[in-house]
């Protein structure tokens, strides 16, 4: 006497086959995209302290606290 039915066997054999499948065709068409694009420029820390700044200063003359 068998301990699995044939018809459980049958589905999770299925779904194995079915999720090799899938990743198998997920793999190829992430070879088919080629090479990544080039990264943008790098940020620049000194220009964004400098704006950073610069909108401190712009936020305590708005509330009249520098003089």
């Amino acid at each position: 006497m068998s301990l699995i039915k044939p018809q459980v066997l049958a589905a999770v054999s299925g779904a194995i086959h079915a999720y090799i499948m899938d990743e198998e065709a997920s793999q190829a068409a992430a070879m088919t995209f080629g090479p990544a694009p080039a990264p943008g420029p790098l940020l620049n820390l000194w220009s964004l302290a400098g704006r950073q700044a610069a909108m401190q200063m712009r936020q305590l003359m708005q509330r009249r606290s520098l003089r």
